[in-house]
């Protein structure tokens, strides 16, 4: 696997396959009935790693489309990832014994230290602490809720506790295809001494080319969505630009 991936997205919501704008639930576009279909889809265009989130689960607090990140993780032969409501050890032991490669701690990093600092201990590279900000400060409860901690503190506080990968959504580039807040994703890499993956914003092949440049100073790769969608961005077409095809 290369050292910076792209990860096609995946974001689940009454079974299907759609995409938020600035995640608004009232601001939703369906692209497909069968996140199962567009993850073998990813996978046959040459994806890597998919990313999936639960968008029920986050407004939820606990999984909710399980079923479903069941029959991805068992049907991929790449590595899952998912997001999306996980609050506690139980529901982190269910996805990973689905065959999820990695689940991200979201809105518990916040608030339940105890239970983010128990995972990171159990799991450790298992486990993306993903960092969701609105103008550099953390939002929580699928974006429903802005936090007064900043984001470059909740990262070096979770490195020091064994965080080894972060996903870094800058809210306000989420859906809106006006590219990645680049110099926000490298001040996240240098708080935290760890690898961020990009994610919100990213437009076109030359945002990925972009944030590839900075591979050595630790983004490891960027979450790629609506820009997939629209075809703004072919994913052969990327991975062979990027030299990984």
């Amino acid at each position: 696997m290369s050292s910076f991936i792209v990860y096609p997205a995946i974001d689940i919501r009454d079974g299907k396959c759609v995409r938020l704008q600035q995640g608004d639930y009232a601001q939703e576009t369906i692209y497909n009935d069968s996140p199962v279909q567009v993850a073998k889809s990813w996978e046959e265009q040459g994806g890597q790693f998919i990313h999936l989130v639960d968008l029920d689960g986050a407004k939820a607090g606990h999984p909710v489309n399980d079923a479903i990140i069941g029959a991805i993780a068992k049907n991929a032969s790449v590595p899952v990832q998912v997001g999306g409501g996980l609050r506690t050890l139980a529901d982190v032991e269910k996805l990973l014994g689905l065959g999820v490669s990695r689940v991200i701690i979201g809105t518990a990093a916040i608030n339940d230290h105890a239970f983010t600092e128990a995972v990171l201990a159990k799991y450790g590279d298992k486990v993306a602490i993903g960092i969701d900000a609105r103008n550099g400060y953390v939002a929580t409860h699928g974006w429903l809720n802005t936090s007064e901690v900043r984001a470059e503190d909740l990262a070096k506080e979770l490195a020091a506790k064994g965080a080894e990968t972060f996903i870094y959504t800058d809210i306000s580039r989420d859906g809106m295809m006006q590219g990645p807040n680049i110099e926000g994703i490298l001040s996240m890499a240098a708080a935290s001494g760890r690898t961020v993956i990009a994610s919100g914003g990213v437009t076109s092949l030359d945002d990925l080319l972009r944030l590839n440049v900075h591979s050595g100073s630790g983004i490891g790769g960027a979450i790629v969505g609506k820009a997939l969608y629209t075809s703004n961005i072919k994913l052969t077409e990327a991975l062979s630009a990027l030299g990984q095809k």
